[in-house]
């Protein structure tokens, strides 16, 4: 399944994420400090979007490096709960913004947004580097080929694998549920906020939220039983391997929908997107013109 459901993820997903932190980047110029997550959400997904090639060769049967295939390996982990740090700073942002629209309006501020992004992907690479060195897998990285799973887990890795389920899973969906319940709960005694607007907030970050969790719960939860049940038994290892590899598929449909939910609700996205394509529109009639005028 991994070459046609991969290939199919990234022709939708890179250019869904390139579209997308466009459209970010010419909000963030404009002042809105959650484009900068936006943007960040994006990077984190197109490196995992483009780690796929690789993983289509080697699901085809072709040899990869070594390092490359340690480096993917990474990528892709680091990329899990890099976008998880970032969908609970959007759900934060929201939160603040909306429950407390009088209070912490520094949060607010495009310099705070990047200082937070930084402090993410400082904190997520150091967490990702740590539980490497914890497993000794970073002692021979370029020895290793990290993105082939072992028969059965080491009691090490069944750690590290608990320990993502847990701080790179479990506590960001519990921030997110937490925050989009009380938005909701505010939204429902504003009586400022038009319907519509209400409507819209509230849509993104249900289809935000719940698409993070197909993605990722079935995922989680056999990494969790992995983790805990597998390190020495070949047997859990044996029942829990193909369902493990399907569900690590799964896992992409959120770098492939994130932008497109963003793009399809955001009411600003889509006038940008408009811009866009009448731009792009204008700059082909003049080829078009300037090919066919005799």
């Amino acid at each position: 399944m991994y070459p046609t459901a991969y290939s199919l993820f990234f022709i939708v997903g890179f250019p869904a994420n390139c579209l997308s932190m466009y459209v970010a980047c010419v909000l963030m110029r404009k002042g809105n400090n959650l484009a900068v997550y936006l943007i960040n959400l994006s990077v984190g997904d197109l490196l995992y979007i483009l780690t796929l090639p690789v993983w289509i060769m080697m699901a085809l049967g072709h040899e990869v490096n070594d390092s490359l295939c340690s480096v993917i390996a990474v990528v892709m982990f680091n990329s899990f709960y890099v976008g998880s740090g970032f969908l609970c700073c959007i759900s934060m942002d929201r939160y603040l913004a909306i429950v407390f629209p009088l209070h912490f309006g520094w949060v607010r501020e495009i310099r705070t947004a990047v200082l937070v992004s930084a402090i993410v992907w400082l904190l997520e690479i150091t967490i990702h580097l740590h539980l490497l060195a914890h497993t000794k897998a970073i002692r021979n990285f370029s020895a290793l080929q990290m993105c082939k799973e072992p028969m059965i887990m080491t009691s090490e890795a069944g750690v590290v694998a608990i320990t993502r389920a847990v701080l790179g899973f479990l506590v960001p969906v519990l921030i997110m549920t937490f925050c989009f319940l009380e938005i909701i709960r505010a939204l429902k005694k504003s009586t400022s906020t038009l319907v519509s607007e209400r409507r819209k907030i509230c849509f993104l970050l249900l289809f935000l939220l719940f698409t993070y969790l197909v993605a990722f719960t079935p995922f989680q939860v056999v990494m969790f039983l992995r983790g805990l049940l597998e390190p020495g038994n070949c047997s859990s290892a044996q029942n829990l391997r193909d369902v493990y590899m399907v569900f690590v598929a799964t896992t992409t449909i959120n770098s492939v929908l994130d932008p497109i939910i963003y793009c399809l609700i955001s009411e600003s996205a889509k006038i940008e997107m408009k811009n866009l394509f009448q731009s792009c529109e204008k700059q082909v009639s003049k080829i078009y013109s300037s090919v066919v005028k005799p």
